[in-house]
């Protein structure tokens, strides 16, 4: 029997589905702790996280970077973060952490959406250190030794792993609940999706984000499904509307792109990342996930609804 539990975690909410009730209880516990682990480790949010102490860390005499130990959940989730960036030539970006603050994304999205108005805090995240000069991208300086279990990043890099952690987390505990458990597991982080262990008779069915014209529904047996939009995180600075997709090459947020952008990939990490990608390519994004063979649908703002080649149609889109 299929049973389900959701609950609010991180700032998104999660949903944990198991294909034998019996299980359920024991890995909703287990992916609380894992939660609890990410967040210590990535939040930029938290003073005490690693990537807040990392961010706060001053370069030696003559040096502009800085090279420190880190966790092994943070140094893998900058690995995953690492292979985001090249896979889609820097599109997907951890080092834009200054850059979200200073839009106003400083703290839980609930919090950030809850002001009235806002002005950029001039507190925000300031831990840049005065010799670095200000940019949207350090990317070119991040390097972690995985013998050595460090990171090298420029002083002051306020680190958002926020596009791809979460991702990551969710194919990580999917993993460790099918070896831990008989039977499958579906993991859901706030519309990033990951399974493991034998699916239920017939698959995963997985419904897309409605928009006007309905929802798609997906199914899946081994792949995962990852969607990024400006459809839910916004807010306001001092009358003006916000959203959370910068573009690396600016450290701004992007104009004009889609309102919902849903793909498939192997695991939960690479469909993130080609959503995510997609964001930020805006228009651009149609041709480079097709020229990929990136199942994807991507939503407009009025609506309008795009697939790639290889997304996977029901007969009634197919038909029309």
């Amino acid at each position: 029997m299929i049973t389900s539990e959701g609950f609010h975690s991180i700032g998104v909410m999660w949903r944990i589905t198991a294909s034998q009730d019996d299980s359920l209880a024991a890995a909703c516990e287990v992916a609380h702790a894992r939660l609890e682990e990410l967040d210590a480790a990535a939040s930029r949010f938290r003073h005490d996280s690693e990537v807040t102490r990392l961010a706060a860390m001053a370069a030696p005499a003559g040096r502009t970077t800085i090279t420190a130990p880190v966790s092994p959940l943070l140094l893998t989730l900058l690995r995953d973060a690492l292979w985001a960036a090249e896979a889609t030539g820097g599109l997907v970006d951890p080092t834009l952490g200054q850059a979200m603050a200073l839009a106003g994304y400083d703290t839980d999205l609930a919090v950030v959406q809850a002001r009235d108005t806002q002005t950029p805090p001039a507190t925000a995240v300031a831990h840049r250190a005065p010799q670095i000069p200000t940019s949207p991208s350090s990317l070119h300086d991040l390097v972690i030794d995985p013998m050595a279990g460090t990171v090298t990043i420029a002083a002051g890099t306020v680190l958002d792993l926020g596009a791809t952690a979460k991702a990551a987390m969710a194919d990580r505990i999917a993993g460790e609940l099918a070896a831990r458990w008989p039977g499958g597991f579906l993991v859901d982080l706030g519309g990033d999706i990951a399974v493991a262990g034998p699916p239920p008779a017939g698959g995963w069915v997985i419904s897309t984000p409605e928009t006007a014209d309905g929802e798609d529904r997906l199914c899946i047996t081994t792949q995962g499904v990852a969607t990024s939009g400006t459809d839910r995180r916004r807010w306001l600075v001092d009358s003006e509307e916000r959203h959370h997709l910068l573009d690396p090459r600016t450290g701004r947020a992007i104009r004009h792109t889609w309102r919902q952008v849903t793909c498939v990939g192997a695991s939960a990490l690479q469909a993130n990342a080609a959503s995510t990608a997609a964001c930020v390519l805006s228009e651009a994004a149609v041709e480079w996930l097709s020229s990929r063979g990136i199942p994807a649908r991507l939503v407009a703002d009025d609506g309008t609804v795009t697939y790639t080649p290889r997304w996977p149609r029901t007969a009634d889109q197919a038909a029309s």
